[in-house]
This record gives structure tokens, sequence and C-alpha cells, in this order.
């Protein structure tokens, strides 16, 4: 097997350093040496897969078929003359094909974190951020800049604006489209609008009914309380929260200039649980 190492200055050209006779498996981490990228410990990088020499990968990741990660961004404000990086955790896995591009401006990042799926055809774009635990499905596809957080599920073939913010523990369904924050542990079905709370979710993250029912509130006090979003914050801050409470909330303050997505009835609500729906409080 060979690593490919593209090297980002023009005056150096194209290398390939050759792996281990065990195959496709590099069990000792390669550090930055005359402009190679770090791959860390156990790391499985498969055939015609790219890494540039401005990407920083942790331990026991596991690139795809073609992947390249550490590219250029496509952004025509971007100097090719300039060093910004990809800096990845431990235990992702990254499928065939998925592109990671490095951050557009001198000394930014484009930064993934640990345990993350990214499937087949996923691009994620310059100066993007996502946590950790997350599943990206088939073909998804992230401007630059956006943020996601952890715990995150995204729909194949789902499409998302630059600088928006996914919050932690959303679902969203496939081929739609978004332009706006979307709040943490919503569920988002159809172009910037979220349908309810994600309680499945929650429940198998292990979330306690407490969380899940604070979580709830908050919620209803954004979208159902017949408050503006202003309105909303000024209530929330004479109520006591959870930290998953105090996390939806937070998120509401400091949304993007991209602003929020909107909130549709009941009638397309998720299935909540019995017991997630009692002593919802004044506005469940």
């Amino acid at each position: 097997m060979w690593i490919q190492v593209v090297y980002e200055n023009p005056s150096h050209r194209h290398r390939q350093l050759q792996g281990t006779p065990r195959g496709e498996r590099r069990n000792r981490p390669l550090r930055h040496h005359r402009g190679l990228p770090t791959i860390g410990d156990d790391c499985t990088i498969q055939a015609h897969a790219i890494l540039t020499n401005r990407t920083t990968l942790g331990a026991r990741n596991f690139v795809g078929y073609g992947a390249v990660i550490g590219a250029a961004p496509q952004d025509f404000a971007h100097d090719a003359s300039i060093r910004s990086e990809v800096v990845i955790g431990d235990d992702n896995a990254f499928r065939e094909y998925v592109t990671v591009h490095r951050g557009t401006k001198a000394g930014s990042v484009t930064r993934i974190g640990s345990r993350n799926l990214l499937m087949v055809g996923v691009h994620v774009g310059h100066n993007s951020t996502v946590g950790d635990r997350n599943v990206m499905a088939n073909n998804c596809l992230l401007a630059g800049y956006v943020r996601v957080g952890d715990d995150v599920v995204l729909g194949g073939g789902a499409v998302f604006h630059q600088f928006l913010r996914v919050g932690g523990m959303t679902m969203i369904r496939g081929g739609t489209a978004w332009s706006k924050d979307i709040p943490p542990f919503t569920v988002g079905k159809i172009l910037n609008i979220v349908c309810g709370i994600n309680s499945v979710g929650m429940r198998r993250k292990g979330l306690t009914t407490e969380a899940r029912r604070d979580v709830k509130l908050a919620y209803n006090l954004v979208y159902r309380s017949g408050l503006n979003v202003t309105q909303a914050i000024e209530q929330s801050g004479s109520m006591e929260w959870t930290p998953e409470g105090g996390e939806f909330i937070d998120f509401i303050k400091d949304r993007s200039k991209r602003g929020l997505c909107s909130s549709r009835g009941a009638g397309m609500a998720a299935v909540v649980e019995d017991d997630d729906v009692s002593e919802l409080g004044k506005y469940g």
C-alpha cells in the first residue's frame, strides 16, 4: 500500500510513502518531517486516499478509498501561499471519497473531533468544526464555517449553508437543505423547519426523564409560547434549567446571523413517549 502525500508548497513535488508489508494498516505514527502529514498510531489508509501535508490525523482513524483530506478550500479568497490546516481526533471513519478542506485564512483550522462516521461522498468545507460521535450519511455536504455539535445524525444528501450551526443531538432528515441555525435536541424535517424534540435519540443517549422534560420546556418556550425569541430568552432567565435545558437556551442566545429555524405545528411532531409529555410546565 502507498500513502500519497500532496505537498501544498509549489516548490515541492508530489511524493508517495511506502506502507508496511501488512497492507493497509500503519501501526507507528508518521510525524511532520519535511512537510509530511501527521498520522497517529494504528490508522488505516486505503488505496488512492490523499492526505496533504497540512493534515494532522489522530489515532485509529480509517480513511477509505479515494478520500482527500487537507486539500485547498474552494474559496476565491484563499491564498495558496499561506498555511492552514485540518486537525482530526481519534477513532473516526472517513469512507470512500470523503473530502475535508483545510482553513481558508492563514493559521485557520478545519477541525473534526473523535468517533465520527462520515459515509461515502461527505464533504466538510473549510473552517468547519465537527464535534464527537456524529453520523453523516452519504453525500451530506457542509459548506464553509459550519459548526456541528456532538451526537448529531445528518441524513443522506442533506446540505448546509455556510456559517450555520447544528446543535448537539439533532436528527436531520435526508435530502433536505438548511440555511439557518438548528437548535440542539431537535428533529429537522423540511427546509429550515424543525418539528419537535428528538426524544428517541435523547433516550438512547441515556438522558434522564428530567433532562428530556427540561429540553421540551425550553423548546416550547421558544416555539410554542407565543413569545418572540428575545422575549423567550428574557423569560428563560427567571427559570432554572438542567444542563440540557440550559444548552438549548444558550444555543438560542448565541444564534448566528443566519437566524433560527422555525417550527412546524404539533401535527408534524416526532413521536413522544408518555413519560416525556407529563409535567412540562406552563408551556407544555
